[in-house]
């Protein structure tokens, strides 16, 4: 453990200040570094059992996560400079079933984020994928436990503002970064603050409604609307259509040679065909 570790790249305080009027929804802390946010908040949950439905939402944000991790436990590749990494704790009222479409709807949210801080031609990619131009500029991990006034979620979010480095090799899907169509990059309290306000906004018709009256918006930026898909399950070929978007409770709509079929996330992923 580094005895002099360095202050972390958000200021927690600074990021209030562009928060405005939702300020009071957040706790805000910010780390160095640590394993996983998600996990951190997990745990607290978990430990604060009944008190931690509270009116606010908590936000943890780290400049570099050492066991980041994306949807069906990939790894998530980030460094300090050049990504977003953060989670934040949601209460929901209701069981697990209020949560359909969840994932959905926090994409929308950060997919508005980009577009409002000047990147054009975000898209969203059935269950959990933000693009740009034809890669991955972000992704979502939702993780949720019950609690004893309803659902604990965990929103798992990741952005690269900069294209990470590594091999192409790694990356399941092709990456992308802000960088490519913003320069120069906005500031990253900025990035942040814009997403926790949608965040906001999208989440309270989301506990009232769930993801039907977010359902158009999202179909519109859905980047593979129409499109010959197939889909897999544990790396292997599933089946296949033509991908219709996600209906109001969140599933996939693809139409098969079978007919019209709904696909829960689960472990299948999305591929074009």
């Amino acid at each position: 453990m580094d005895p002099f570790p360095r202050a972390p790249l958000i200021d927690p305080r600074h990021l209030l200040s562009l928060l405005g009027t939702i300020g009071d929804r957040y706790s805000i802390e910010a780390l160095s570094e640590c394993e996983s946010t998600n996990t951190m908040l997990l745990e607290r949950a978990r430990k604060d059992g009944a008190t931690a439905a509270v009116a606010r939402s908590a936000l943890l944000v780290a400049d570099k996560q050492s066991a980041g991790r994306g949807r069906l436990g990939r790894r998530w590749l980030s460094s300090p400079e050049g990504s977003l990494t953060f989670s934040v704790l949601w209460h929901f009222t209701g069981g697990a079933a209020r949560l359909s479409g969840l994932p959905l709807a926090v994409g929308l949210a950060v997919a508005r984020a980009l577009a409002a801080c000047g990147a054009h031609g975000v898209g969203l990619k059935w269950p959990n994928d933000i693009l740009l131009d034809g890669g991955k500029v972000g992704g979502i991990l939702l993780e949720a436990e019950a609690a004893p006034t309803g659902m604990l979620a965990v929103l798992g979010i990741g952005l690269n503002l900069r294209m990470p480095a590594g091999d192409a090799k790694e990356f399941l899907y092709p990456p992308a970064a802000l960088a490519q169509v913003l320069e120069p990059v906005p500031d990253r309290h900025r990035v942040l603050a814009q997403v926790l306000i949608e965040l906001v906004d999208v989440l309270d018709r989301f506990a009232v409604a769930g993801f039907a009256p977010l359902r158009a918006e999202w179909q519109a930026r859905h980047a593979w609307q129409a499109r010959h898909v197939r889909l897999l399950n544990d790396g292997q070929a599933d089946r296949e259509g033509i991908c219709l978007g996600a209906d109001a409770d969140g599933a996939l709509l693809l139409q098969t040679s079978s007919g019209m079929e709904r696909c829960f996330s689960g472990d299948l992923s999305l591929r074009a065909a």
